[in-house]
């Protein structure tokens, strides 16, 4: 018989018993798991409904699971009191749309004037460009003057695009000259950009709680949504004032400044006509746009008495600023 006829049927029924054998020895492990898995169901269907603690099931902390407790924000510092004014009546009538008066060193109002009413301020705005970039910029930090400082507008002091000048120089600058591009570089380098400086300006004057207070530029050159008051002015004087750097720079007549070539040197000459001509004067800042019209933030210190005034504008700034320092030295020290 040939051999393709002869395999298939020794081939097939071997094949066969090995699969009967091992369905043999697997039957009783099947039965096995099927048992086990109905009796694990009945079990899990008997136990408690109540949670296991396990590896899987995450603890929580005691401090979490505490009750919470609200924490009150601490309210900012009221830096101006009103009340009980001093009973004055100038005559003649300052000149001035607004003017406040304030003993510095406890924040008494005593003497306003509309010291609420909204208004623009010129260059004031530059006491809070300083004292941002005073907490930011140490006086030996070297400021990059951006692209876009030399185009602002009128008054500048002549910065070049991308020359390296300390803070000390820029801040001397600003507060004295009142150089709109030295506002620009400072706000730049102390808040990375000049919108985000404007941000952190606005953001200073509501923790500080100057209500009437809006600032769109670091400089206060462009009059538009850029307004403060009498009130707030002074207020943020009374904050400016305490920064011992702020006081030395607002109360230096002339300052001479060493300048990389081609310009060698500057000097800067203080705005504040009320320093060198007025006892005691020892701050702080002018300013002057078309619509902001002459406004002066004076300071006088004559003894144990400090002062600051604000007069905003005024056909005559320094002449009302005078006669409400007078009256207030008059007054506290009688």
């Amino acid at each position: 018989m040939a051999p393709d006829l002869i395999a298939p049927a020794t081939y097939v029924p071997r094949r066969r018993k090995r699969y009967r054998y091992r369905l043999r020895r697997l039957t009783p492990v099947g039965v096995a798991v099927v048992l086990a898995g109905a009796g694990g169901a009945w079990v899990g269907s008997h136990q408690s409904s109540e949670p296991v603690a396990s590896a899987a099931t995450p603890r929580v902390s005691a401090h979490l699971a505490a009750p919470k407790t609200l924490v009150q924000a601490a309210a900012p510092e009221r830096l101006l009191t009103g009340g009980a004014l001093v009973a004055h009546t100038f005559a003649p009538k300052l000149l001035g749309a607004a003017a406040i008066l304030v003993d510095a060193s406890t924040g008494r109002v005593l003497w306003e004037q509309r010291a609420h009413e909204r208004r623009h301020v010129a260059s004031t705005t530059k006491i809070m460009t300083a004292l941002l970039a005073l907490r930011e910029l140490r006086p030996h930090d070297l400021v990059q003057v951006d692209k876009s400082v030399p185009r602002v507008p009128l008054v500048r002091e002549g910065l070049r695009a991308g020359e390296l000048v300390e803070t000390w120089k820029l801040l001397y600058a600003l507060l004295l000259y009142s150089g709109n591009d030295d506002a620009l570089a400072l706000a730049i380098a102390a808040g990375g950009s000049k919108w985000q400086f404007v941000r952190e300006m606005n953001g200073e004057a509501k923790r500080l709680g100057l209500r009437d207070t809006h600032f769109v530029s670091p400089s206060g050159v462009v009059d538009a949504d850029n307004y403060s008051s009498a009130w707030d002015l002074a207020a943020l004087t009374r904050v400016a004032m305490r920064n011992p750097r702020f006081r030395s720079i607002v109360h230096t007549r002339v300052k001479h400044v060493s300048w990389e070539a081609p310009t060698f040197s500057k000097i800067y000459v203080n705005n504040n006509r009320l320093l060198g001509t007025y006892p005691g004067a020892n701050g702080v800042k002018t300013g002057y746009t078309h619509k902001s019209g002459p406004c002066l933030v004076a300071s006088a210190k004559r003894g144990g008495v400090s002062l600051i005034a604000v007069v905003l504008d005024s056909s005559d700034m320094y002449t009302d600023a005078k006669r409400l320092l007078n009256f207030g030295f008059a007054t506290l020290s009688a």
